[in-house]
């Protein structure tokens, strides 16, 4: 059978019976180049987005929320509108809320315990009640749609070009907040000269997106291939191996930021990408066709998703010493196992569809 390019890029279907056709032996092959694509495409967005920073001498953290946020969560965006074009609009908000979990629980918090993690306050402070702002909203309005509808609560159209418009107001007001926050480096004629073109940091950037996401597009499902064929549990690889590859290309930017000294780049991309996964995965896919909100997000993922991003949003409060502390990456981890371990011991069903 024939696919086209859409299907192959936007339909998990298509991905899961490719990779079911192949043997274990061309499937480990696979995870092997797409761990190496993944490597080396992280490391050229890093260098790329460094360079970027020091040419406009906007502050990296800002270059994170922004740029390699959009990146890395432009993928995940697109499967989403995807399948809620093809009529599986379920997956979009799973996406979303299993995306910003593991963003904040589990890479956040393992870049704390791996590495010093810088504080700008004037900047976090701000974006940081944009993260939970955007979060509170969509619980908000999920609680209302089910107060108010007699059938299955649903995240209307209207919801989606509204958290589309505040995207927008997001990316705009970032870029104000930079300017403001007496952060910005001048760059002097003689420093431009002896730094990377623009064009090839631009190359770098975009170059590093596409290895990582390609890698991690094809990953998760050859991985998920392998687990199955060793007898792990469909429910077991929705609530780790799904959620965890959806966020694949913010955990090779952590790695690669925090190996090559930039980690402040990590701080920024998890905030600007929960953000994103709100307003621009979410409302891309309300946008084009209503999302059913199932009720195991009441009770269980939007509460996980609440409890975590707030608690980051006190770390910010607290680090008046202008890092976040160890103890704080262990905590968020924590919450992240727990959340983990009660979706397969209590079999609720993940925010990651299979």
């Amino acid at each position: 059978m024939e696919y086209t390019l859409w299907q192959w890029i936007g339909d998990e279907a298509v991905l899961q019976q490719f990779t079911a056709e192949l043997s274990t032996s061309i499937l480990l092959l696979i995870i092997v180049v797409c761990i190496v694509l993944l490597s080396k495409g992280a490391d050229w967005m890093i260098d790329g987005v460094v360079s970027l920073a020091e040419r406009t001498g906007l502050p990296k953290i800002v270059i994170g929320a922004t740029v390699v946020s959009l990146g890395t969560t432009l993928p995940e965006a697109f499967v989403s509108v995807m399948a809620a074009y093809m009529g599986n609009p379920g997956l979009a908000l799973g996406n979303g809320v299993g995306s910003i979990i593991a963003d904040t629980g589990l890479i956040f918090g393992l870049t704390c315990v791996l590495a010093t993690v810088p504080v700008n306050r004037f900047i976090l402070n701000r974006t940081g009640w944009v993260q939970v702002g955007s979060a509170t909203l969509l619980v908000v309005i999920a609680v209302g749609a089910l107060l108010t509808t007699d059938g299955e609560p649903m995240l209307e159209r209207w919801v989606g070009f509204l958290f589309l418009v505040l995207l927008v107001a997001y990316l705009q007001t970032t870029y104000r907040w930079a300017k403001q926050s007496g952060d910005v480096i001048p760059v002097d004629d003689t420093e431009v000269e002896e730094l990377m073109g623009l064009g090839k940091s631009w190359l770098l950037v975009v170059g590093g997106l596409l290895l990582v996401v390609a890698g991690a597009r094809v990953l998760v499902p050859a991985a998920s291939e392998i687990a199955i064929r060793f007898g792990v549990p469909d429910d077991v690889i929705a609530a780790t191996m799904v959620a965890f590859g959806t966020s694949l290309p913010e955990l090779m930017t952590a790695i690669a930021a925090v190996r090559k000294g930039h980690p402040e780049i990590t701080v920024g991309n998890i905030v600007g990408a929960d953000v994103l996964n709100c307003l621009f995965v979410i409302g891309a896919a309300a946008a084009t066709s209503p999302l059913a909100i199932p009720s195991n997000f009441y009770y269980f993922h939007f509460p996980a998703m609440l409890v975590i991003l707030y608690s980051f949003r006190v770390f910010i409060s607290m680090n008046t010493a202008g890092v976040f502390h160890r103890w704080q990456g262990i905590w968020l981890l924590t919450v992240y196992g727990v959340y983990v371990l009660l979706q397969y011991a209590l079999n609720i069903g993940s925010a990651h569809p299979v």
